[in-house]
């Protein structure tokens, strides 16, 4: 029985190219996947450790960039330098001070940071990768990120803003790999010389004490004297870990974000795995089925049930060991092909060699050859109930049209399936936006594909007539092409189901993806009718934007409304938070847009409003009274109303009057103009641009940059989901094809007595490409619409108050894409079909 199914796996190799190329494309994905992320892992924890692995002690503060003084001063750093068990030490700063552009202006939307480099290598705490470390006080290192964003290098001159408020002169004498630290990369960096760093930041203390031990005594010596040195000088809660400690922790949050990434790219995988069991099932199961002669001849020779079921098997078996084999080798390739890519715009990092461990290998080999078997599993089944006289009577029988008890059956089978999903959106729907609502909603939609895939056969046979009515206007080729789709629905709806995986998901993140979108803009439109905003990017209660600035937008007269904040943090109930006022506009008016409890319009003298997120950590609500510690004193204040996080108030909220003869502040927080009829942006934005010509440190920003920030990262994720998920399609594509080769052999003589009666070979591939293309269609179609609806649903439960928008040009696009995927899976069926010979094919049996 080995020997006869061998023969039969070198019988129709052909048949088996498109399981085999399936499985191929799914293991490669995943071994592409583990290998892409061990690699990627590998990586972040040989940048995350930068020079960490030379140090034998590190003395830190949990927040290094809290403008609040960490207690690691000069005199804390001339302790421990003392310690007997120390050689060296150096106390890292660690502050803002903003590179400006080629204007003068703050460069990017977050000021850079500044942070000391001594200019022993030893104490580096971050790697030099090209260059030196500043040695001279007019020398600076650039972080390799920022020096990408900004295309400048060794040699250049750039310009700092410091926390004097003077312009600073630096050249640029090496470049700084910070690894994969989230905050020197989201902000950007330079490098100083420790006593150039404190001046320009203005800070008088370090962020971090790095320490080298002396020559014998063990890292856990060197942090024990350094912890009893730290706690004799005072200097508050500081963390003490040796060198070895602090990159393990450093090594365990990289291989984390690896994790993350590999977790997001092997849902990817799992959905290309699952598009290829569902071709390896219907090729099994068109295979099965064709074969009916040979089995049935099989049985009568005295092979038993058993025996025809593991010869079943042992095709899949051999199928999916030799297709996983190659997809392993393929994906190991993937995988280091992509990191390769990756860093190839980080040319100024520490080199990494990728990592391909058995564990890739062997969960490639295991994925590939378990799904294939498990896929064969029924339609090997299957192949064990053929009576033998019965099968040898019919020949190689279609697919045989369900009746209507089968329907039924159908229909009770998905029911469950189809409520379940419905009982679990309206769950998710009346509860919090959240991760839990977001599971809730991917539940649902499991569930409700779940059932679709039961009622496949029904949709096809509902669906089928609709495309026919336009391809009968094709003439005989396209009647034929939606008759064969008709009498054989089962066959169509399980080639379809591999494409509607992949339009279900592209088209759910679009719809996802233009609401969230939707809703920002009409937030913003709502709740920030503005055209301009001035931010100043220093966070400190020293710095502001002066108020002068407002004064003379008002004055000039092209702006209809100009509007301020002004904030500082004062004690209210004994609890530190941000209290503060608006000016040029109402306090009902700057809490336009949000959900109100209480009366906004009774915000008088003697009062306050909330922002919800602070009446909660007071535990406040209206009518309450609060305590405010002012600079003449405590004043009680009545609670009028609680607005939402999303207004532009303050977290609590002053009258005008009662903030400035509270709080000594007349510098303004934010900024908001509104333009008059008829005023050009260019304008406006060339009057604004002179009002803070001397402050290089205040941002400006539009709505509609605001919005074009928001759609560019939605766009780019989209472009990421799409390019990814193409791969399922491709896979579906290939599924559609096989299904349609298939079912050309299969009705071989049907086709050759078509020609014989008169229909051209080009009517024929026309027949043969209109099939597939209402296949393809019919399965865009389904996935469209569950992608619409539970992409409207996970949008309602992604940001509360989510409006629902639909991109019909994008879904138009889904439905054509798929019309082009079922005429190219059609091109080589066609030809076969075309190429056969009439005679041969109405001679065979």
């Amino acid at each position: 029985m080995l020997r006869t199914t061998l023969a039969g796996l070198r019988l129709h190799k052909g048949r088996l190219f498109t399981t085999a190329l399936a499985i191929v494309l799914g293991v490669m994905f995943v071994t592409g996947t583990l290998v892409f992320t061990d690699t990627l892992r590998h990586g972040y924890r040989t940048q995350a450790l930068g020079g960490v692995d030379r140090l034998d002690a590190l003395a830190y503060v949990e927040e290094p960039g809290g403008e609040k003084p960490s207690g690691l001063g000069p005199d804390t750093l001339r302790a421990v330098r003392d310690l007997p068990e120390v050689a060296d030490a150096a106390g890292l700063v660690h502050g803002t001070a903003a590179l400006l552009d080629e204007r003068g202006r703050a460069a990017g939307q977050v000021p850079t940071l500044g942070l000391s480099l001594p200019e022993d290598e030893a104490l580096h705490r971050y790697p030099i990768v090209t260059g030196r470390a500043p040695g001279a006080a007019d020398e600076a290192a650039l972080l390799t990120s920022t020096a990408r964003q900004t295309g400048q290098g060794i040699g250049d001159e750039v310009e700092v803003a410091g926390a004097d408020g003077e312009t600073h002169v630096f050249t640029v004498v090496g470049l700084v790999d910070g690894g994969v630290d989230p905050e020197l990369n989201h902000r950007g960096a330079l490098f100083y010389t420790p006593a150039t760093a404190a001046e320009l930041t203005g800070r008088a203390d370090y962020a971090e004490i790095d320490v080298i031990g002396a020559e014998g005594v063990p890292q856990e010596r060197v942090a024990e004297a350094v912890r009893a040195a730290v706690v004799a000088e005072d200097a508050g809660a500081v963390t003490v870990a040796t060198g070895q400690d602090y990159a393990e922790e450093l090594s365990a949050a990289a291989g984390l974000q690896a994790r993350t990434i590999g977790s997001a790219l092997l849902l990817f995988a799992a959905v290309a795995v699952f598009v290829g069991a569902l071709v390896i099932y219907n090729t099994f199961a068109i295979l099965i089925a064709q074969r009916r002669r040979e089995t049935a001849l099989l049985r009568c020779a005295g092979a038993t049930r058993a025996q025809v079921f593991r010869g079943v098997l042992t095709e899949a078996l051999v199928t999916g060991l030799l297709s996983s084999a190659l997809g392993v080798a393929a994906g190991v390739g993937l995988g280091v092909a992509g990191f390769a890519v990756l860093t190839a715009s980080q040319a100024e990092t520490v080199p990494v060699s990728p990592v391909v461990g058995p564990v890739s290998i062997v969960a490639g080999l295991a994925v590939g050859t378990v799904v294939t078997l498990a896929s064969a599993l029924v339609p090997a089944a299957r192949a064990t109930r053929v009576p033998p006289l019965a099968a040898l009577r019919e020949g190689m029988v279609a697919d045989v049209p369900e009746g209507r008890r089968a329907g039924v059956v159908r229909v009770v089978g998905a029911l469950p399936f189809l409520t379940g999903s419905a009982l679990l959106c309206a769950v998710a729907l009346r509860g919090e936006p959240g991760e839990t609502a977001m599971g809730l909603a991917a539940a649902a939609g499991l569930l409700a594909f779940i059932g679709v895939v039961a009622l496949g056969p029904l949709l096809v046979r509902l669906l089928a007539p609709v495309f026919g009515v336009v391809l009968r206007r094709a003439g005989v080729a396209g009647t034929l092409a939606a008759d064969n789709v008709r009498r054989s629905p089962r066959r169509a709806a399980t080639a379809m189901i591999a494409l509607t995986v992949g339009v279900t998901l592209v088209s759910g993140y679009s719809v996802i993806a233009a609401s969230i979108e939707q809703s920002v803009e009409d937030k913003l439109d709502r709740q920030f009718p503005i055209d301009y905003a001035l931010s100043r990017y220093y966070d400190d209660e020293n710095a502001g934007i002066p108020g002068e600035i407002a004064e003379g937008l008002r004055d000039d007269g092209i702006f209809t409304e100009v509007y301020t904040t002004r904030v500082v943090d004062a004690e209210v109930d004994g609890v530190t938070v941000p209290v503060g006022t608006v000016t040029g506009i109402s306090i009902a008016e700057g809490g336009r847009g949000g959900d109100v409890e209480g009366d906004l319009d009774a915000a008088v003298e003697g009062t306050a409003v909330l922002k919800e997120r602070v009446a909660r950590e007071l535990d406040v609500t209206v009518g309450d009274t609060l305590s405010l510690a002012t600079h003449d004193g405590e004043r009680a204040t009545q609670i009028v109303a609680v607005v939402g996080d999303d207004t532009i108030l303050p977290g609590v909220t002053l009258p005008e009057r009662d903030f400035a003869t509270g709080f000594d502040r007349d510098a303004d927080e934010m900024v908001y103009v509104v333009l008059a009829d008829g005023v050009s942006g260019e304008r406006a934005r060339a009057v604004l641009e002179e009002a803070i010509a001397d402050e290089p440190t205040v941002a400006l920003n539009s709505v509609g940059v605001i919005k074009e920030q928001y759609t560019a990262i939605l766009d780019q994720v989209f472009l990421v989901v799409a390019a990814l998920l193409g791969l399922a399609i491709l896979i579906a594509v290939f599924g559609i094809a096989n299904t349609m080769a298939l079912s050309v052999l299969e009705r071989a003589r049907e086709s050759a007595l078509l020609r014989a009666l008169g229909l051209s070979t080009a009517r024929l591939r026309v027949m043969v490409g209109a099939e597939a293309v209402v296949v393809s269609v019919i399965g865009g179609v389904v996935g469209v619409a569950l992608g619409v609806l539970f992409g409207s649903v996970t949008g309602r439960v992604v940001m509360e108050g989510a409006a629902v928008a639909v991109p019909v040009g994008e879904i138009a696009l889904f439905v054509g894409t798929a019309a082009v995927a079922g005429l190219l899976s059609a091109l080589l069926p066609s030809r076969v079909a075309a190429r056969a010979s009439i005679t041969a094919s109405l001679a065979a049996e």
